[in-house]
């Protein structure tokens, strides 16, 4: 479809439909969030969980927007990121296949990363949690509430007119007063209509390896903003965990020779064309295994690896989902702090002072200043 099209589609926020997909997406994400969050006790087993917050997200969305198009179409909607939750020094994408899971354990940091979509607009969202709800005082402490004051300072930096580089740079600054590291290799990226990974991303830690191009935020986009922090080296490093979250890689095509790794393709093809996916939901577990390694041999699929830090390190993960509106940019997925305000006692603050500054200052300043006639009552509802 050309740009000149009468019937050219807007999928930006311009147009208020895509808002409202991309909030009822939301909701959604939060909901599936919160029922997993609630089940990560002592004892509860990954896989469960997994499949938990994935079938959460599939009625949910099944229940919207169930009228087929002009053409007798019915509209895609359902998981674009399958649900992992992974723990301690694990830092992401473990969604295992059944009997190769684990059992969480009380004292465990456990991060549960999600999201859906409506119509390809795509909500996603992370939370930590410490397994159990013991108080813990010491560096599984301060790597929480340095990615949770991180995640606060880049609800207020990606604002229209800002640049990405500003939210790379106050997650050092954050990082450094809580004595933890950024993961090198994470990125936010820019959400667009079925693209998860959109090209204009903010990197979670910068090196003379790894940086990525500065931009201006602009009105009408959507953002993942995704934190994670370490108390290790900030480097994640291969594991012998199967990695169970791939993509299909679009660009490549190639016919493959077994009759396995056929259905597999074509399986994905069919209900995965472009969003990420876990090896779980393809309906043969058997063609799943097969499939996946001739699939990747042929460059197929994007993988998701499972990466760990040392032994004994702890990683934390806060991910949210921002529109950036003419109201001012609004948070639509993501969980409060609740019990972690309590739980999570570390010795450690944000000192350096242009930090201090900005989060001090309301996440939502313009939509504050339009309530104030209705009392305070109305700037702490945009505040949450």
């Amino acid at each position: 479809m050309s740009d000149e099209s009468e019937n050219e589609e807007i999928s930006d926020l311009s147009n208020p439909d895509v808002t409202t997909k991309y909030r009822a997406a939301g909701d959604i994400v939060n909901k599936a969030l919160q029922k997993v969050v609630e089940a990560c006790v002592p004892d509860a087993d990954v896989v469960m969980l997994c499949e938990m917050g994935d079938k959460i997200m599939e009625e949910e969305t099944g229940k919207l927007y169930n009228k087929k198009d002009k053409e007798g179409k019915k509209m895609e909607k359902g998981v674009a990121f399958p649900t992992c939750v992974s723990v301690n020094e694990i830092v992401g994408h473990f969604s295992p296949l059944p009997g190769e899971s684990r059992l969480l354990k009380a004292g465990d940091i456990a991060k549960i990363d999600l999201a859906c979509h409506i119509d390809g607009f795509i909500a996603s969202a992370a939370h930590t949690i410490i397994v159990g709800g013991e108080k813990v005082t010491d560096r599984k402490a301060d790597v929480i509430m340095a990615a949770w004051n991180a995640a606060e300072a880049a609800l207020r930096l990606v604002q229209v007119g800002n640049k990405n580089s500003q939210v790379t740079e106050a997650f050092a600054k954050i990082a450094e007063d809580f004595k933890v590291k950024p993961m090198q290799g994470v990125l936010s990226h820019q959400l667009k209509k079925h693209v998860i990974d959109g090209n204009r991303t903010i990197i979670c830690a910068e090196t003379p390896e790894e940086k990525v191009e500065e931009f201006e935020f602009e009105l009408n986009e959507v953002y993942s903003i995704d934190i994670v922090m370490s108390t290790g080296e900030g480097r994640g490093k291969e594991t012998e965990i199967r990695n169970t979250v791939y993509k299909r890689a679009v660009e490549n095509m190639y016919s493959l020779k077994t009759q396995k790794a056929r259905q597999f393709i074509s399986e994905v093809q069919k209900r995965f064309p472009v969003l990420p996916f876990t090896l779980r939901a393809i309906e043969d577990e058997q063609v799943a295994r097969v499939g996946v390694s001739e699939a990747r041999r042929h460059e197929l699929l994007d993988e998701y690896p499972v990466l760990k830090e040392a032994n004994n390190e702890f990683v934390s993960q806060f991910k949210f989902t921002l529109l950036l509106l003419p109201g001012g940019t609004k948070k639509i997925t993501g969980l409060s702090l609740g019990s972690l305000q309590e739980q999570a006692a570390s010795s450690l603050s944000v000192v350096d002072e242009d930090m201090k500054k900005l989060l001090a200052t309301s996440a939502n300043p313009k939509k504050a200043k339009k309530k104030k006639d209705k009392g305070e009552k109305g700037e702490a509802a945009e505040e949450g």
